[in-house]
């Protein structure tokens, strides 16, 4: 199972593992410290070789099941809060423990999608993420899901490693969980063909990929978009078993690999394109489509027919044909007021402090 995207991963300098619910409970769903220190040894052995390492890890929620005499996963959001309140400490005590044995110390680092979303939140954890490595501690990241709702969540950890992956310039993702890799359909049910390597989209045909467990909040269809989304920034990614930690992160010979697109995107149109939110939306007309998407040119105003939102200049907008499909996102240079009266005028009708493009180039990913 040798490839050139596999030794790329074998051969990261810094990654970032991404250990799935699953993987750290017994089949009844109880926390199982035991299963943490197993894969600690796995971690620990990657990083004796020389890899900085970053884990994302889940389960929170259910290290806190136990400690509140709750018999099962909490559905309500202000029970789950509750669990995650009590989880965390129980599950950055448990990686604490498990990598003192190795004279390591750990840091927590707790995010919410604002955190993410919002340049400056995101630059300070960018900052926090780098420092700790390079004092030689060991970052163990998670959702705050104490304080993140619905509506402000990630929806899963899956993602939250795909863009923690580009936020420290990871060499590598490896995401671990109870799937042994990705399947073109269920393998519980049989007849599902396992696909060890994806290239490219026409190795994804014809896949069907299912929600997560009652444990979690991903399953194959979070794995895979997540894996999608840090293969495009340019990261590999290796999916595979917690249980095959050790050949995972050795000569990352098990699982199913994500191929990288050639050149990594840049952290600012990382950031416009997957973490930030839109704050408004910009309607074009067929030209300005053209423009935007074809021949990667700045937005003007002349090329919007409507806007929608409340904006301001520097937050980032959806970009969107006559038909509602968004087409790209972008840095809008203008307010919402300001960008209303605008509407259709070519530049050379404009006031000289209007005549910048209404989103430029440098600021603008294309979908």
């Amino acid at each position: 199972m040798n490839s050139v995207h596999r030794e790329a991963v074998r051969t990261a300098r810094s990654i970032v593992v991404k250990i799935g619910t699953t993987a750290l409970t017994t089949p009844a769903g109880m926390f199982d410290a035991s299963r943490l220190e197993q894969l600690v040894d796995a971690i620990e052995a990657r990083m004796r070789a020389g890899s900085d390492v970053v884990i994302v890890s889940s389960g929170a929620i259910a290290a806190g099941i136990e400690p509140l005499g709750l018999n099962r996963r909490p559905t309500d959001l202000a029970t789950k809060q509750a669990a995650a309140s009590v989880g965390q400490v129980a599950l950055v005590n448990s990686w604490n423990a498990a990598f003192s044995r190795y004279q390591r110390t750990v840091g927590q680092v707790l995010l919410t999608a604002h955190d993410i979303a919002m340049r400056v939140q995101h630059t300070n954890a960018q900052r926090t993420l780098d420092r700790l490595r390079s004092l030689h501690a060991v970052a163990i990241v998670n959702e705050n899901d104490t304080v993140a709702t619905n509506e402000i969540r990630f929806g899963d950890n899956d993602r939250l490693s795909a863009l923690v992956a580009h936020l420290v310039g990871a060499d590598a993702l490896v995401l671990l969980s109870d799937i042994d890799g990705l399947y073109d359909a269920d393998p519980r049910k049989g007849n599902a063909r396992f696909i060890s390597e994806v290239a490219n989209s026409a190795d994804l045909d014809g896949v069907v990929a299912g929600s997560g467990s009652r444990l979690g909040t991903g399953g194959m269809a979070s794995k895979l978009s997540s894996a999608l989304l840090a293969a495009d920034a340019g990261v590999p990614v290796l999916l595979a078993a917690a249980a095959d930690a050790a050949a995972a992160l050795s000569d990352a010979s098990v699982g199913t690999v994500f191929a990288a697109r050639p050149d990594r995107m840049s952290a600012r149109r990382f950031w416009v394109r997957y973490a930030a939110e839109s704050s408004g939306t910009l309607t074009l007309d067929d030209g300005a489509v053209r423009a935007v998407v074809k021949q990667r040119r700045s937005l003007l105003p002349a090329g919007i027919t409507g806007v929608s939102g409340r904006f301001y200049g520097g937050d980032v907008v959806e970009l969107r044909s006559a038909d509602a499909t968004v087409v790209a996102r972008g840095v809008v240079a203008y307010d919402t007021a300001e960008l209303s009266t605008m509407l259709g005028r070519s530049t050379s009708d404009l006031p000289a402090e209007m005549r910048r493009p209404a989103v430029h180039a440098d600021d603008l990913v294309a979908l």
